[in-house]
C-alpha cells in the first residue's frame, strides 16, 4: 500500500468513526472536501493546507490546557506543550527574522489584540478591567471605554479605512480596536487609488497617534515598510503591521527589502492560514521591547492556548522555510498578475488598474450591478469570491461595488498563469450576462439578479475542466 493509499484508509476510519456518533458531522466533511474539490476557490483568505498539517490538528494535544508561556504554565505536565510552541516559535522565528515570537493567538484578531494591549501595557500605565466592576471587556459599557480611553491617555489610532482596502481591527468603530483608542483613518489617493505616503505623514504629524496600523486586506498593492516606519518614528508612534494576507509572500521572499515589513515594524501580526497555508490561527512577532507585554497575551486577552493547533502551526512553518513554499509564493504573484492582466483585457475595471501582491479586486460597477448580485451570481457558476468595498464605494459595505479575488488557493491545486487568464474569462463572461432585477417600484435591485442559463452552463462547465485538470489532494479519497 503506498503512503498516500495508507492516508485515505487513515481518514476513512476516521471519518466512519465520527459517524457512529454523529453521522451528519462525517457527511458535512466529506461534503466540505467535494465541494472544495469542484469549485474554484478565489476567496483571497483562503487556502489548502496540506495533509500533514490538517492532521496534526487532530490529535491528543487538543486536550490539554496550557496556560501561560513555556516554562511557567498554570497546570502541571506541560512538558509536550512547552516543546510543540518552543518548536513552532523557532520555525517563525527562523522564517520571518524576527527577534520574537508568539504563536498562541486562535485568529487574527486575536492577534491584532494582544499586539494592542501589548503597546498599550508597554507605553502607558494600563488600568485593570476589575477597576470597572466588570470580568472583561465584553461586559464594558460605552461610558466605560470613554473613561478607559481617558484612563490610557487618550491615545490614538491610526489605521488604513475599510474602504481603502483595511480591516475591521485597525480601528473600526463597531471593532474593540475602535472602542479602545482614539481612532482615525487613512485612505488612498482618489486619483490613482494608491497609498500616498506624503498625504499620510501630513495626517500623522496632525493627529499624533500612539500607534500606526499597516498592512491591508483588500489592497492589491505592495507597501513600502521603510517609508511607514519613518513616518511612524517621525510622530513618535509604534509602528504595527498586519501582514495576515500577504504573510506567505513575506515568508516566500517575493517581498523582500522595503516591502518585507519584519525590519521596519515594532509589532507585526498575522493569521497563519490565507498566504502562509497553515491552520486558522494568528502569531505576533515583536522586537524584544514589545516581547514580555506580547507574552501576557494569556490571560490579558487570550484563553488557554490551542496546543493542537500550535503543533500544526509548527508544521506549516516548517514547510514555508522551503525552497518549495518559495516557489509556490512567487507562482501566487505571478497567477494574480495574469488573472488581473486576463479582466483588464476583457473589460473589467481593476482598484488601482491591477495588483502586484496575491489580490485582485474587481469594481463591478460598470457592469451595472453590486458587488453583492457578482458574488452570488459567480458562485452558482463555480467560482468562489466574496464581495468587497471599493474606495468611496456608493453601495456601502453591505451591497458593495467590488469583488475581491485572490490566488493561494488555486495556485496550492497547481494553477499556472494559462490557467488563470482562462478562469479570467469565465469571471467575465459571468459579469457580462448578469442583469439585476427589477423591485417593487421599479428600481434596479441592489440584491437580485437574473444571470443568462447559457453563461452560466459555460462558466460551470469551464470551472469543471479546471479543477480537473488540477485535483485537490490528488490521489486523496475518502
Amino acid at each position: 500500500m503506498s503512503d498516500l493509499q495508507a492516508i485515505s484508509s487513515a481518514y476513512q476510519t476516521l471519518l466512519g468513526m465520527i459517524g457512529e456518533v454523529e453521522p451528519r458531522i462525517a457527511q458535512a466533511t466529506r461534503q466540505e472536501l467535494t465541494d472544495q474539490r469542484g469549485s474554484l476557490k478565489l476567496i483571497a483568505s483562503e487556502n489548502y493546507a496540506s495533509l500533514p498539517v490538517l492532521a496534526t490538528m487532530g490529535t491528543w494535544l487538543s486536550d490539554k490546557y496550557a496556560e501561560g508561556t513555556v516554562g511557567h504554565r498554570f497546570y502541571a505536565g506541560c512538558q509536550n506543550v512547552d516543546t510543540v510552541e518552543t518548536v513552532a516559535a523557532e520555525h517563525a522565528r527562523e522564517l520571518f527574522g524576527a527577534e520574537y515570537a508568539y504563536v498562541q493567538p486562535h485568529s487574527g484578531i486575536d492577534a491584532n489584540l494582544t499586539a494592542y494591549w501589548a503597546i498599550l501595557a508597554n507605553r502607558v500605565e494600563t488600568p485593570a478591567l476589575s477597576e470597572f466592576g466588570v470580568r472583561g471587556v465584553a461586559d464594558l459599557s460605552e461610558q466605560d471605554w470613554e473613561t478607559l480611553r481617558h484612563r490610557f491617555g487618550d491615545q490614538r489610532l491610526l489605521g488604513m479605512s475599510l474602504d481603502a482596502g483595511g480591516h475591521l481591527t485597525h480601528g473600526f468603530r463597531p471593532n474593540v480596536s475602535g472602542k479602545m483608542f482614539h481612532q482615525r483613518s487613512y485612505g488612498t489617493d482618489p486619483e490613482t487609488q494608491l497609498l500616498d505616503y506624503d498625504a499620510l505623514a501630513a495626517q500623522a504629524r496632525e493627529f499624533k497617534p500612539l500607534i500606526i496600523v499597516a498592512g491591508y486586506s483588500a489592497y492589491p498593492r505592495r507597501v513600502n515598510f521603510a517609508k511607514m516606519r519613518e513616518i511612524a518614528d517621525s510622530v513618535g508612534a509604534v509602528l504595527m503591521v498586519d501582514m495576515a494576507h500577504f504573510a506567505g509572500l513575506v515568508a516566500g521572499k517575493v517581498f523582500t527589502g522595503e516591502e518585507d515589513p519584519v525590519p521596519y515594524a515594532h509589532v507585526v501580526t498575522t493569521t497563519t492560514h490565507k498566504s502562509l497555508r497553515g491552520p486558522r490561527g494568528g502569531m505576533v512577532l515583536a522586537t524584544e521591547e514589545f516581547a514580555p507585554s506580547v507574552d501576557r497575551g494569556c490571560p490579558l486577552v487570550l484563553g488557554g492556548p490551542l496546543s493542537h493547533v500550535m503543533a500544526a502551526k509548527a508544521v506549516a512553518l516548517a514547510e514555508a522555510r522551503t525552497e518549495a513554499f518559495r516557489t509556490y509564493a512567487q507562482n501566487v504573484a505571478d497567477n494574480a498578475k495574469a488573472l488581473a492582466e486576463g479582466l483588464l483585457t476583457r473589460g473589467v475595471n481593476l482598484v488601482t488598474g491591477g495588483t502586484d501582491n496575491h489580490i485582485v479586486l474587481m469594481d463591478v460597477g460598470s457592469f451595472g450591478i453590486t458587488g453583492r448580485q457578482a458574488e452570488a451570481a459567480l458562485l452558482e457558476s463555480g467560482i468562489v469570491t466574496n464581495r468587497n468595498s471599493v474606495p468611496n464605494d456608493p453601495n456601502g459595505a453591505w451591497y458593495t461595488s467590488g469583488v475581491r479575488l485572490g490566488t493561494p488557493a488555486l495556485t496550492s491545486r497547481g494553477f499556472t498563469t494559462s490557467d488563470m487568464d482562462a478562469v479570467a474569462d469565465l469571471i467575465a463572461g459571468v459579469l457580462k450576462h448578469t442583469v439585476p432585477t427589477t423591485t417593487a417600484k421599479g428600481e434596479p435591485s441592489k440584491a437580485k439578479y437574473d444571470l443568462s442559463a447559457d453563461a452560466r452552463q459555460t462558466s460551470l462547465d469551464g470551472a469543471a475542466a479546471l479543477v480537473g485538470a488540477h485535483p485537490l489532494y490528488p490521489g486523496f479519497e475518502i
